[in-house]
């Protein structure tokens, strides 16, 4: 598998940084008691991936592409590694991992210690055999430096420099307050977010009552938003002494440089996962497949906008969205109540495309989006998914094993 990316990223923001991203699916057992037999289907994958940039995935039928794909969207758990996503800030989603994190700082600290130990330990095995170093003996020792780097990384990228605090537990008391600031947010934000959809559907009926007491609740909510970063600030003061005297070890600025604001999917729980899936969307391979037979296209390219508390079924404000949509991926008002069935191949994938981008993804995995279309129809797909990249600064992770599919696009 290889890869081949946009020229002239370096300047660019980076919106989703792999590292040492392992997925294995286990095969079966030899015995009850041994290791089953496993398939490594990613091992050890790091990889920048640039916003507004097209990254190809190329390489022959089974080398693991789609897999790469749909561990990075968090459909398949990976085994090891992380997947920092940069299209929005951890406080903004305040993920519990963060919480789990900082309230059993020491402990986190101490398996980090202990998976050094490991590590070292096996390092010095290895050279004390030197080239007689069996294969087994090198590759326990490189997991257990993955294992090491990938604990390490779970402290740091929260907590920064405090870990070299002597205090961890007063560290963890403060830090865990400014969190719960941001939980509470959060939730406001959403709240605020699902009102307005309320309110707009309430301005479409003509429903003056309903109106005035959402306005209202909306007012409420925002002055309580403001209340919360207020708040945040008096706390980021009140960390700043602690930071100060933590400054005084010769270790601080080294792990404070590495606290990361991104999101680490991989520890994600499925209802967070969820909430992003609106910024990370996937187009298939299969056009007919991938479509419900039982949904006209407006309902399935309606679907995810529903579900994620966008706009609510049945309005005319989400109608007109969808023929917006609709308008962009080339696809005539006539067809909103067709079935898949009665489309051609490249017009259901035109569906798929559209689907995905009613979401406004900040990412795209295009799974070989191509690969089960005539040569013309690919021409046309392909040429739409650049149109609608340049409109929308979207970024794209085109799978294939095309190579000319690959370097055109």
């Amino acid at each position: 598998m290889r890869t081949r990316r946009s020229e002239g990223m370096e300047n660019k923001k980076v919106l989703i940084s792999l590292r040492n991203l392992k997925k294995y699916f286990p095969i079966k057992r030899i015995s009850f008691v041994g290791k089953p037999l496993i398939l490594r289907a990613n091992d050890g994958i790091s990889l920048d991936i640039y916003e507004g940039e097209t990254i190809g995935i190329v390489g022959e039928s089974g080398c693991g592409k789609s897999t790469l794909g749909r561990v990075l969207l968090q459909l398949y758990p990976q085994t090891a590694g992380t997947t920092m996503y940069y299209g929005r800030r951890i406080d903004e989603l305040a993920p519990k991992y963060v919480a789990d994190t900082l309230k059993y700082l020491p402990r986190y600290i101490k398996k980090c210690r202990k998976a050094e130990q490991v590590f070292h330990q096996l390092d010095e095995e290895c050279r004390a055999k030197g080239d007689e170093a069996p294969f087994s003996l090198i590759e326990k020792r490189n997991n257990a430096k993955s294992d090491w780097e990938t604990k390490l990384s779970d402290v740091v990228k929260i907590a920064g420099g405090f870990i070299v605090s002597d205090n961890l537990r007063e560290v963890s008391k403060a830090l865990l307050k400014q969190y719960s600031v941001d939980a509470e947010l959060f939730k406001c934000q959403q709240s605020i977010l699902d009102m307005q959809v309320r309110l707009t559907t309430a301005e479409e009926k003509n429903d003056a009552k309903t109106v005035a007491r959402l306005q209202q609740q909306i007012a409420q909510l925002e002055e309580k938003a403001n209340a919360l970063r207020s708040e945040r600030e008096v706390l980021q003061g009140k960390l700043a002494p602690m930071k100060d005297q933590c400054r005084q070890h010769p270790d601080f600025e080294k792990y404070e440089s590495q606290k990361d604001e991104g999101i680490d999917l991989s520890r994600l729980t499925n209802k967070e996962v969820r909430f992003l899936r609106q910024d990370l969307q996937l187009i298939f391979q299969d056009p007919y497949s991938s479509l419900n037979p039982r949904m006209t296209v407006g309902q399935i390219i309606g679907e995810g906008l529903i579900a994620h508390g966008t706009y609510k079924q049945g309005t005319k404000s989400l109608q007109d969205y969808v023929l917006k949509v609709m308008g962009d991926c080339d696809l005539a008002p006539y067809m909103l109540h067709r079935y898949p069935h009665q489309f051609s191949g490249g017009q259901r994938q035109r569906i798929g495309i559209a689907r995905a981008l009613a979401m406004q993804p900040k990412f795209i995995v295009c799974d070989e989006a191509v690969s089960a279309l005539d040569v013309s129809i690919q021409s046309q797909i392909i040429n739409l998914l650049q149109e609608l990249k340049e409109q929308q600064n979207l970024t794209y992770m085109f799978i294939s094993h095309d190579l000319s599919v690959v370097k055109y696009i």
